[in-house]
């Protein structure tokens, strides 16, 4: 981008916005511009209103109506989500059909739309997700798939893109979501140089789980095996016995073993194999030797290592 014709970033902020969807993938814009990128940072409004509170009860000034601009296929607008008692609400939604009709226009316009999280609704109110592919948060698929039947629900991702149109999973997934597009536009190199500067452990992609190993199978309340799992994520280059595990907890290790299966639905195997699996794939990707993945993982070589991930359809 010339200094003549910027990137321009837009950020909605809708009433009860939640922060985390627009403040991370702001200071992720904000970054690359320190950077060097040319880019035109704006807040923008959908109402008449020059400030907002998010759901926090933080209020955010210096909006300016969305009115105000018209976008075109250089042009960012990210949709934050919002609180569902407005995204839900046939009043909220009649009470702001304007803005509903312009985020259509700049949309049909091939502005690049990117929904965070809830701010899926906002998109798909505005008729910009039929016949499209879209992800949001977890709790809402189902019922996003009975208000928008044309569109197709990715249910388990965290980053969806379908011709102009992004959606994340989450609310975090707007930084992921930033680095995505700013890989886009600038290049890998560069959004690697703004992951480290916000200090970014692991870069997630488009086909990348809204739910990492870390997360998934810890919807129990079996506090023993919380600590179990969290012992077995910290220590992956150590070869634990079953007998260890179990000692630390206090219980035996067939005891253990039918607790565990009983608590996530999966073997102590089967979760320290998914472990391995996830934290090889964030080594190799960050540029570690398969070798080097190998040990950090506790395998004794790359060719297990390379079984493990083949047996996962992953290439090294």
């Amino acid at each position: 981008m010339s200094k003549s014709n910027p990137l321009r970033v837009f950020f909605l902020i809708p009433p009860e916005v939640q922060l985390l969807d627009f403040a991370g993938p702001a200071h992720l814009f904000y970054e690359a511009k320190e950077y060097g990128a040319e880019i035109e940072i704006h807040y923008i409004s959908l109402n008449e209103n020059s400030s907002q509170q998010s759901s926090a009860r933080v209020a955010i000034g210096g909006l300016l109506p969305f009115t105000t601009f018209e976008l075109n296929s250089n042009d960012l607008l990210f949709v934050p989500g919002l609180e569902s008692k407005l995204f839900l609400s046939e009043q909220f939604i009649k009470q702001h059909q304007s803005f509903f009709e312009w985020l259509k226009k700049q949309g049909k316009a091939k502005a690049r739309i990117c929904s965070v999280c809830t701010g899926a609704y906002l998109t798909g109110i505005a008729g910009l997700l039929s016949n499209k592919e879209c992800t949001t948060h977890w709790k809402y698929l189902d019922d996003f798939k009975q208000r928008f039947p044309d569109t197709q629900v990715l249910t388990d991702r965290l980053i969806v893109k379908d011709d102009n149109i992004y959606s994340s999973a989450g609310v975090s997934s707007g930084i992921d979501l930033s680095l995505f597009i700013l890989e886009e536009l600038f290049g890998a190199v560069f959004a690697s140089k703004i992951a480290k500067e916000v200090v970014i452990y692991a870069r997630r992609t488009s086909k990348d789980p809204q739910l990492s190993i870390y997360l998934r199978f810890r919807n129990h309340l079996e506090n023993r095996i919380h600590k179990i799992q969290d012992i077995l994520s910290q220590n992956l280059d150590k070869k634990l016995k079953i007998e260890e595990l179990a000692e630390m907890v206090h219980m035996s290790r067939r005891n253990l073993t039918r607790l565990f299966k009983t608590a996530t639905g999966i073997t102590i195997g089967e979760y320290l194999e998914q472990l391995r699996v996830e934290h090889a794939k964030q080594l190799i990707e960050n540029g570690s030797k398969v070798s080097a993945a190998a040990l950090a993982c506790g395998l004794k070589s790359s060719n297990q290592l390379r079984t493990l991930l083949k047996k996962h359809t992953i290439t090294p």
